[in-house]
């Protein structure tokens, strides 16, 4: 494969960085690319940890910024949705919107911005898509946390061109209803357990999910059963039926009040926790936040999802989300980001750091 050519634009760098398939796990192609073209610029000092490179500038300035993004992809489409191709004013194909272009703006900014105003922190890793165990900023926080200080983080996630302050947390719970085993002509002589579990349904469908303002942002909870499994056989009372539930939680709460909110609405029955990750908070009365949001002057909202702005947080790190393509594309068949997008996340994070 050709290496990147920083020096084209950024359209065509992002068509070719999607064009390096990297589903989640198989990255090294894509950090051997990105490796290759950052190591030969005399302003950053580069770092690698698996397929995660990390390339700093070391200029002594008052204030440090990190500039992150994941280099996986969700599995391609059937039939496969790569090459990238152009259609009108979108560049289509898998990552295109989450998020090789938000890639291609930071490989254009380590190129361009040898004296910057702010030191900057440049983060390409591995394994978001996939469990948090695997995540390669998780790994770079245990093995190196040094290389991850900071005042400010943006993350180049797709927000169709807005800022998108904190994350929601997220929590997902086995809520189990239990019945007596009975053969099926004879029902009565049990109790079945999927009949039960229209009580937890019923509890769900009644749910008035709240809009709770964090630091100026209206961050929407979600309550959803998003699986339900029970019974052993076609003539067979089921004695058990477990109903998975998943709770986005505004980062005004914990993940242990999370919990706790959620035992309480299914009071009566075994509640076990199967996942969790606290959110963040906007920090957007930060100094650094608020020179971000003046400096780019476009509209802020609250990020509706988790992302990994959660483990800047962590890290006492104010952090934000920021990128081209609008997120309803993310993990489509027909995955897509307008090219003016593009070319606008890239002036709008020069003219913060130029």
């Amino acid at each position: 494969m050709p290496p990147l050519d920083l020096a084209t634009d950024v359209v065509t760098l992002t068509a070719a960085l999607c064009d390096i398939e990297s589903v989640s796990g198989n990255e090294q192609q894509i950090a051997d690319a990105i490796e290759a073209v950052l190591r030969p610029l005399s302003h950053l000092d580069v770092t690698r940890d698996g397929n995660t490179i990390v390339a700093r500038t070391n200029l002594g300035r008052t204030e440090r910024v990190v500039l992150a993004g994941h280099l996986d992809t969700v599995p391609l489409a059937d039939p496969p949705n790569l090459p990238t191709r152009r259609e009108g004013d979108n560049l289509i194909g898998r990552g295109t919107c989450d998020m090789k272009g938000g890639l291609a703006i930071q490989l254009r900014l380590a190129a361009q911005l040898s004296e910057p105003s702010r030191d900057i922190t440049y983060v390409f890793y591995d394994c978001e898509e996939v469990e948090i165990e695997r995540n390669g900023l998780a790994r770079i926080r245990r093995n190196s946390p040094k290389l991850l200080q900071a005042d400010f983080a943006v993350l180049l996630e797709p927000t169709d061109g807005a800022i998108e302050g904190g994350c929601k947390g997220t929590l997902r719970v086995d809520v189990i209803a239990k019945g007596k085993a009975a053969h099926s002509a004879r029902p009565w002589n049990g109790h079945n357990a999927i009949h039960e579990a229209a009580t937890i349904l019923g509890r769900l469908v009644a749910y008035e999910p709240q809009t709770i303002e964090v630091d100026g942002l209206d961050f929407h909870e979600a309550l959803s059963a998003v699986g339900i499994r029970g019974g052993i056989a076609g003539n067979v009372i089921p004695d058990e039926c477990v109903v998975t539930v998943n709770y986005r939680f505004a980062p005004n709460m914990s993940g242990a009040q999370a919990l706790a909110h959620v035992s309480e609405l299914f009071d009566g029955y075994a509640v076990e926790l199967t996942d969790t990750a606290d959110g963040a908070r906007p920090g957007l009365h930060l100094s650094a936040a608020k020179a971000f949001v003046d400096a780019l002057a476009v509209p802020v909202r609250a990020k509706e999802g988790w992302t990994d702005v959660a483990l800047f947080s962590q890290l006492s790190i104010p952090a934000v989300n920021f990128g081209p393509g609008d997120p309803n594309w993310a993990h489509h068949d027909s995955e897509r980001c307008p090219v003016l997008q593009l070319v606008d996340a890239e002036a709008a994070l020069l003219r913060w750091l130029a």
